[in-house]
């Protein structure tokens, strides 16, 4: 087997040049380089890139997911990428050796479908949200998982062959366990490596516009597309009881409610079920489906 070759993606609004530019700096310093870099301005103009990064401005913004799909679609195009990994335009990597780091993995096991990286700050913290596991207390705890995070992470692009791209109509939040579900119903396995580190300042996700509501309408759209009939009401009753208990904003959540409307109002694409083979893996790795 030749050794997998890596292509990057970026996803930038146009908002933080500075931070772009530090983060392809980081890139271009790989020891390993990539194969291929692509910057998909999302409705933005885009600033000077380094040399041989390729450019990509489209006139509206079309969310993470429907510009990933552009920044892939211009990476199956360039050609010579079999690794995709995705970055933040605020992150960085503090070290030259993730790129060797991932086809390494890559080399050892043809079913890893996605390798997640840790999220840490400057101070090396890394926040509980950012560690794709239920029992999040230890972030340097490895192993496979049954989500991924979107800031930083590989993806096979033989995977994504297999089981398509980002889910378009998402836009935002929870495009990464749509398509990790789907991995794993495809027999493709989801490594969290926290020796993969991309530095990234600490934030909240309600900072941006339209969060509630499009978490609240994607997680029914995953239910209705992914889960068994029976595992539908389960999961929706868990997740409107946590939002309830946790959510101190009145208006986040009538933002969050009016989105669960729209996730069962609307059509959420073609239903294709997970197996119940599935479901007892995810449980297994520490995170059945219905939580």
């Amino acid at each position: 087997m030749s050794r997998p070759r890596v292509g990057v993606a970026v996803l930038t609004m146009g908002t933080r040049p500075a931070e772009l530019r530090a983060l392809l700096d980081s890139v271009v310093k790989q020891q390993e380089p990539a194969a291929q870099v692509v910057v998909v301005g999302n409705g933005s103009v885009l600033p000077e890139l380094p040399e041989g990064v390729i450019g990509v401005e489209l006139e509206e913004n079309l969310g993470v997911a429907g510009g990933r799909n552009v920044a892939l679609a211009r990476l199956r195009t360039a050609g010579g990428v079999d690794i995709l990994v995705d970055l933040d335009d605020d992150g960085l990597l503090i070290e030259a050796d993730v790129f060797t780091r991932i086809a390494d993995l890559y080399t050892a096991d043809p079913r890893l479908g996605i390798v997640s990286f840790r999220i840490a700050d400057e101070t090396g913290f890394t926040q509980r949200r950012h560690v794709p596991r239920l029992r999040a207390g230890d972030p340097m705890q490895r192993g496979l998982v049954t989500t991924f995070l979107g800031g930083g992470h590989g993806i096979s692009m033989r995977m994504l062959d297999e089981i398509g791209d980002w889910p378009d109509d998402f836009f935002f939040t929870h495009e990464e366990t749509d398509l990790a579900w789907r991995a794993l119903d495809a027999d493709w396995k989801i490594l969290y490596e926290p020796a993969l580190v991309l530095q990234h300042p600490r934030t909240s996700p309600a900072r941006h516009a339209n969060f509630y509501r499009l978490t609240a309408r994607n997680r029914v759209w995953m239910a209705r597309r992914h889960l068994p009939a029976l595992l539908v009401p389960v999961y929706l009753g868990t997740w409107i009881a946590l939002t309830v208990a946790r959510t101190r904003s009145l208006p986040g959540l009538r933002a969050w409610f009016g989105g669960f409307a729209e996730g069962a109002r609307r059509p959420c694409g073609v239903r294709r079920p997970m197996r119940w083979r599935t479901v007892w893996r995810m449980t297994r790795l520490g995170r059945p489906p219905v939580v």
